[in-house]
């Protein structure tokens, strides 16, 4: 592919790894210390899992491209994700403590869920995005397993209370869809979106 930029409005270290794996070279483009990020991933009542992802990624690429234009950075597109897992239509978020990642991981024990990543690319005139909806089933956990994950933090930063890529992997019975996806970039459909803006695969 060419040897082009993209600013990564993201602080997922995964996001950094994938785009590494499709060699696309991208500089890191965080919110500063004025800007509540958090904020933006509110859940509003009654919004289907795949709504929220989808505007939650398309409200971090509003915020990030005036950063870009304030920073005085050299143009580039900017690509922003959001990931979350549903179960049923119930968004699960980033546990905010131990009892809440246990919550989540028993929801999510002995059953299938589905985990949603939006991707949103766009420079000064043009904009696209994409969605990947994946399937990822558990199996029964007992709650001495929950609390051994819990107690190795890999729950916390994670939508779900889990990383594919963690020691969870032993209780993932079956996937459907893209494992890049519910690692939190799906490479198939962000290769698409960045060849409208010029990159080649």
């Amino acid at each position: 592919m060419t040897e082009r930029l993209i600013y990564l409005a993201s602080q997922s270290p995964r996001r950094r790894q994938l785009l590494d794996q499709l060699g696309v070279r991208h500089a890191l483009l965080l919110p500063g210390a004025d800007e509540d990020a958090e904020a933006l991933e509110a859940v509003r009542d009654g919004e289907p899992p795949e709504v929220y992802c989808e505007r939650v990624t398309a409200a971090k690429l509003d915020a990030a491209l005036p950063r870009l234009a304030a920073r005085g950075l050299p143009p580039a597109p900017v690509l922003c994700a959001d990931t979350t897992v549903a179960v049923d239509g119930l968004i699960l978020g980033k546990p905010a403590d131990d009892a809440d990642a246990r919550c989540m991981l028993g929801l999510l024990s002995g059953r299938a869920h589905r985990v949603i990543t939006a991707v949103a690319v766009a420079d000064a005139t043009r904009r696209a995005a994409a969605l990947s909806v994946s399937q990822v089933e558990f199996a029964p956990l007992s709650s001495a397993q929950i609390d051994r994950y819990v107690a190795s933090r890999e729950p916390f930063g994670k939508a779900g209370a889990y990383a594919i890529q963690s020691q969870a992997a032993a209780w993932i019975a079956s996937i459907a869809g893209s494992y890049s996806g519910i690692m939190g970039l799906p490479l198939f459909e962000t290769a698409g979106l960045l060849e409208k803006f010029g990159f080649e695969f």
